[in-house]
């Protein structure tokens, strides 16, 4: 029996689903406020307009631990990502905080309606910056597709080539992706370029879009 490129990378993704059992990593939080989301039909044009953030699992050889990213929409560049055993608020409270002091601020921070994002630590950080706040719809993946994207990248490129030992494994061996990611990967969508390249010189990327 043979199967098409297609075919096999439908038949790997649903051996991998099966053989990784998934954590949820949004869980609303009864009394919290939703904002709306705020990025439906919006024109991006250039670094620091809309900042995303989510949290994913990663497997390891026994276990999981949460990654969180804090990712720049137009040049799709990660700013800040932590590594942690839970998914408490405070893990990506620190990651925000970190992306805040690197990169300054953005117009617009959009998350999904996890309790640690709808929280009073997470969004008071965020209007205490002056940034809007958006939320994708309710189970609304599409709303927050770059940060898809990049979970897949991880995924494929890297987590599921691996089974990390320790907690310190993972995060070493994750953040010689992402540095790798940011520095060296060609986008497509930026035109062959690196999402470093197009946060820190954003003009050609302008000029492409």
């Amino acid at each position: 029996m043979t199967h098409s490129p297609r075919s096999t990378g439908t038949l790997l993704s649903g051996s991998l689903e099966a053989l990784y059992r998934r954590p949820r990593t949004t869980k609303p939080e009864p009394g919290h406020k939703i904002y709306p989301y705020l990025l439906r039909g919006m024109e991006i044009t250039g670094p620091n307009q809309v900042w995303a953030m989510d949290i994913t699992y990663i497997p390891m050889a026994r276990g999981f631990v949460y990654l969180a990213v804090v990712l720049d929409w137009f040049s799709r560049r990660v700013l800040s990502w932590r590594v942690s055993i839970t998914m408490e608020a405070a893990f990506c409270v620190e990651t925000l905080e970190d992306a805040l002091a690197r990169h300054g601020k953005p117009d617009i921070f959009n998350t999904d309606q996890g309790s640690q994002f709808t929280g009073a630590a997470f969004t008071g950080m965020l209007a205490s910056h002056g940034i809007a706040i958006s939320m994708d719809g309710r189970g609304a993946w599409r709303d927050n597709v770059f940060v898809e994207r990049l979970w897949r990248s991880i995924k494929y490129e890297e987590v599921y080539l691996r089974a990390y030992d320790t907690v310190s494994d993972a995060r070493a061996s994750i953040g010689r992706y992402l540095a790798f990611y940011n520095g060296r990967r060609p986008h497509s969508s930026l035109d062959g370029g690196t999402p470093d390249q197009a946060y820190f010189s954003p003009l050609p990327f302008r000029a492409a879009a």
